[in-house]
């Protein structure tokens, strides 16, 4: 009976490294990964505040500025309708910016903080 697990999916080679506790809790106490770290909170906390509170706008104005909220802009299309719609799109926006920024900063490093793990160094 072999101790060696099957080579990874599409690739020939023998499997990946598992590393170990202890070169998980190094890996995460270094300047790499907390660079990585860093620099998802700078994207998604700022972006998740912002969100949350043009949504509490949202639902305040709904509550309490029923008049301003009525207003209609063109035919039957009134101010609520335009920023619920609006809510839709900035949940796509924000998707979509947390994709690009994602694919450029996030996750270069951490495939570099992954390979590093799996080479065992």
């Amino acid at each position: 009976m072999t101790t060696e697990a099957a080579p990874p999916h599409g690739g020939a080679g023998p499997a990946p490294a598992h590393p170990s506790a202890e070169e998980f809790t190094r890996v995460q106490q270094s300047p790499e990964f907390a660079e990585l770290r860093s620099s998802y909170r700078s994207f998604a906390f700022p972006l998740t505040v912002a969100f949350i509170a043009w949504y509490l706008l949202y639902v305040l104005l709904s509550n309490y500025a029923g008049g301003f909220m009525g207003t209609k802009l063109f035919g039957n299309i009134n101010v609520a309708l335009v920023l619920g719609l609006a809510q839709f799109a900035t949940t796509f926006l924000i998707a979509w910016l947390y994709s690009r920024h994602a694919a450029a900063k996030l996750d270069p490093k951490a495939r570099a903080i992954k390979q590093e793990m799996e080479a065992g160094a």
